[in-house]
Formats: structure tokens, C-alpha cells, sequence
């Protein structure tokens, strides 16, 4: 069976305080973290931010956990087209739509998608969520810059 191991192409990211601030942020709200948010829909907001932002460290990562902590494989396989699928659920789409304007954090009208988030979740729960949400951007922009690359031993 082959190992996917990963690779720093650029710099290391010991080499200034920034990453001892991320690991806080991911004790906090990572995928290791314990939060009140329905772990399975965390991770799938984890593996969406991933995905959106084409990091291939972090869509390794999080679509092996998704899959070690019960995410049908469905689910991991179809996070790209979430919205034209049936295999999430209403509460699962706005969280992940949520998600998707979040990390892109240019649209013209956030207020809907917040709205619509009252829906299923608690202002805390909502706060929780764009938390691991943000967490994970920020691991995302860290690795794609740092040049963290897969590959195959």
C-alpha cells in the first residue's frame, strides 16, 4: 500500500512565531478540537475550505479523517457539487453555503447567508462554525504558501 507522505517546497514555517498562533487557532478549532458543533458537519466544513481553496495537504487530511470518523465516502467524494446532491442534508447546505461565501469573503450580501443560518444553528453555534471555518482558511493559506505538497513513497 502506498504512503502519502508531504513536502515543504518553499519555506519552513517554524521560521517566525506565526505558526505557534495557528496551532492555538487549531487546538481551538481544528479537527482535533473539542467543540460543540456536530463533529461530522465540522469536518465537512473543513474538507469544503480545503477544497475551495485547492490545498492539496489539507484535502488529503481532511478527507482521510472525514472518512476515519464515519463520513460516507459519498459525502467526501461529492463536497465539490454539495448544492446538486441529495446526499447532505437542508441543515448541512447552509452550513456548507455559509462556508463557501465565507471563505471566498467577497460577497455583496453575507447578511442572507448568516440569516439563513439562524435557520438550524444558535448565535453561538453560528460563531463556533465561522470560527472553524476561519480556522481552516488560515491553514489553508499557511500550507498553500509554505508549499506543503503530497506525494507518494
Amino acid at each position: 500500500m502506498s504512503i502519502v507522505k508531504f513536502k515543504n517546497i518553499r519555506f519552513n514555517p517554524d521560521s517566525t512565531p506565526f505558526l505557534g498562533i495557528a496551532k492555538q487557532m487549531a487546538k481551538a478549532f481544528g479537527y482535533t478540537a473539542d467543540l460543540k458543533t456536530d463533529k461530522i458537519l465540522a469536518q465537512l466544513l473543513r474538507l469544503r475550505v480545503a477544497q475551495k481553496n485547492e490545498c492539496a495537504y489539507c484535502i488529503v487530511l481532511h478527507a482521510k479523517t472525514s472518512r476515519e470518523i464515519g463520513i460516507p465516502e459519498a459525502k467526501v467524494d461529492n463536497i465539490s457539487s454539495w448544492w446538486n446532491s441529495n446526499l447532505f442534508t437542508e441543515k448541512e447546505k447552509t452550513a456548507l453555503a455559509y462556508c463557501d461565501v465565507l471563505t471566498k469573503g467577497t460577497h455583496k450580501n453575507f447578511q442572507e447567508y448568516h440569516d439563513a443560518m439562524t435557520q438550524y444553528f444558535s448565535e453561538i453555534q453560528i460563531a463556533e462554525i465561522a470560527a472553524i471555518v476561519i480556522n481552516m482558511n488560515l491553514w489553508t493559506r499557511l500550507k498553500l504558501a509554505q508549499g506543503e505538497v503530497p506525494y507518494i513513497e
